[in-house]
């Protein structure tokens, strides 16, 4: 395959216009890429780039607006479509996010692979399901991938990029370009793997976090104090390697230091969580306490945390070594 350089802004089609969609498309946007946003359904378009409006307004408003365009300048580069064959035609990269369902993911990466010429990438922002079981038997395999975004995409740069076992590694680069170009942070997985990285290690944070709310051991909310007022304090610069290599002498001083202790306890660990019962019945009421579970509590309790988040990435942004 031939690997074209991202260096001009081209086309992108984002297919299905949903949250994780729309976030997408804004980002491509913001990066001077023409964006046909699509789906099946010509209603989802109109509603999608109606909210796609107002939030790139909001963003202009606040001074968070990613690009160097205005929000105008961002939303005439982002047009509706319906027919799947026009939403490609020209582009040099697919972005899929229909909702997370193995067959219907399969049904669509099958149509684009009958519709696409041998340049585009197909990409995927599927979060759990393998490139082997998306792809596979497709005729441009070699050009497909899963760059798995985190939610909100648009305020958390973070995209994993998953290939197929028969992808080339020229569609790697080209993606791991193309976010770059956007303001994402790709980063490579060499193999596919459950989970992807950064859900395997959400999971085991999770799980931990449950067995200590179950076993009594803390309350629901003094344990989401221990990430957002402890590790994730520094998680937010640095990662738990690092971490490691700057509290001691280096990575060697600290395995030699704390080694021990880290497997006794890690043996202590428990079997996986239910995620059931009672247990979950107590954090679900303490959860409630803090942010009722009806949709505008949570919408604004959202809301609040992307804000949070976008003021964290500026703030990042200004302190990261270069």
């Amino acid at each position: 395959m031939a690997s074209p350089a991202f260096s001009a802004p081209g086309g992108v089609a984002v297919v299905g216009s949903g949250l994780i969609g729309r976030s997408w498309a804004m980002l491509f946007a913001s990066a001077g890429f023409k964006v046909k946003l699509y789906d099946v359904e010509p209603r989802q378009v109109t509603h999608a780039l109606d909210s796609i409006r107002k939030e790139m307004k909001s963003l202009e408003q606040s001074d968070s607006l990613k690009g160097s365009l205005g929000a105008e300048g961002q939303l005439s580069l982002i047009s509706g479509c319906s027919d799947i064959r026009e939403a490609v035609e020209g582009a040099l990269h697919v972005q899929e996010c229909v909702p997370e369902n193995l067959e219907l993911k399969k049904q669509l990466f099958a149509q684009l692979d009958g519709i696409v010429g041998d340049q585009v990438v197909l990409s995927s922002s599927s979060s759990c399901l393998l490139p082997s079981r998306l792809f596979s038997g497709l005729v441009h395999v070699k050009q497909c991938l899963v760059a798995h975004p985190v939610n909100p995409p648009y305020y958390v740069p973070l995209v994993e990029l998953v290939p197929h076992p028969e992808t080339a590694p020229a569609t790697v680069d080209r993606t791991y370009a193309l976010m770059r170009k956007i303001g994402q942070s790709p980063v490579r997985l060499t193999k596919e793997v459950d989970g992807f990285a950064l859900n395997r290690l959400q999971y085991a944070v999770i799980s931990e976090a449950w067995r200590l709310v179950e076993e009594g051991v803390v309350s629901p909310g003094d344990l989401d104090l221990v990430m957002s007022d402890g590790l994730g304090m520094r998680y937010a610069f640095i990662g738990p390697l690092e971490t490691m290599h700057l509290n001691a002498e280096g990575m060697l001083s600290y395995c030699d230091r704390y080694s021990e202790g880290m497997k006794h306890v890690l043996k202590t660990f428990g079997p996986i969580p239910e995620f059931s019962g009672a247990a979950a019945e107590k954090v679900h009421q303490a959860m409630c306490v803090k942010v009722p579970d009806d949709p505008e509590h949570l919408a604004a309790r959202r809301e609040w945390r992307d804000r949070c988040l976008m003021r964290l990435a500026r703030l990042k942004s200004q302190l990261q070594p270069q």
